[in-house]
């Protein structure tokens, strides 16, 4: 694989979550002080795959960390992350050629030898400036340096594409052995909480039953398209699903007007 840089900077330090290690550590302490709650019954589930929200850690942290806290179950040798798009427009999926992705706990080592594989089995192109300060992949590296620093990452970023795409990839990726997926997406967005709530259950419905009707039956995320491949990989894979947690800004702002509805939920054999 071409190296276009050598390190992909991180470039939401600051924004999306603390600039130093030292305030990620604090937010993850924080959380998990309530996390067994939300993973009771769940303990011995080794993850697949998660879904896990993107949003700044202060709204959506808690959700996240429960996911990713269950992925380090499965302590994965490569963790391939997958987001949406946010600032460019681009046809098809963008896998970033870099050899570190830079956190605030350290860097994290790409894994060139799955990327190149993935490279030439989907032709997978590189959109730079989507990868530069796309915060719906770089807001789940922080976690995954704390929770699985053993793994080797993947950062992929999908423009305007059809769901059968990604899950080729991630049925692909499913055949590897000690490979996670982690599929980035935030629920509906800036609706008053009542009509979050029923939107985003439709969304829930659909992830806890692997239902691509229900899916398409009215759940608004921004990363629709990795929930939909991710069903439809579970379902070619004979995955289980489970629903980790469930909440929305309103939880941490007390402004139910405008409200933005965060997922996480988790794939095991």
């Amino acid at each position: 694989m071409e190296i276009m840089e050598k390190i992909r900077k991180a470039g939401n330090r600051g924004a999306f979550y603390p600039h130093e290690c030292a305030g990620i550590e604090k937010y993850i302490n924080i959380f998990n002080k309530n996390v067994d709650k939300v993973l009771e019954g769940k303990e011995g589930i080794k993850p697949v795959a998660i879904i896990s929200p993107h949003a700044g850690y202060v709204y959506s942290g808690f959700t996240a960390n429960a996911a990713h806290k269950l992925l380090s179950n499965s302590k994965p040798e490569t963790v391939v992350v997958i987001g949406p798009s946010h600032y460019v427009y681009f046809e098809g999926v963008s896998i970033a050629r870099t050899r570190y992705y830079e956190t605030p706990c350290g860097n994290l080592e790409t894994d060139l030898i799955l990327a190149e594989e993935l490279i030439n089995e989907f032709s997978l192109g590189y959109s730079g400036y989507a990868h530069f300060k796309e915060h719906s992949t770089e807001t789940q590296m922080p976690f995954i340096a704390h929770y699985n620093p053993q793994a080797k990452i993947i950062e992929l970023i999908y423009g305007k594409t059809n769901y059968y795409e990604v899950a080729g990839i991630i049925n692909f990726l499913l055949s590897k052995k000690d490979v996670a997926i982690v599929i980035s997406s935030d629920l509906s967005h800036f609706y008053p909480l009542s009509t979050a709530e029923k939107l985003d259950s439709v969304c829930i419905e659909a992830v806890a039953k692997k239902d691509l009707n229900i899916l398409h039956s009215g759940c608004e995320a921004c990363g629709i398209t990795g929930i939909e491949a991710m069903i439809s990989a579970a379902l070619s894979n004979n995955l289980k699903s489970t629903i980790i947690d469930y909440r929305t800004s309103a939880d941490a702002s007390g402004d139910t007007s405008r409200v933005v509805g965060y997922l996480s939920a988790a794939f095991y054999s």
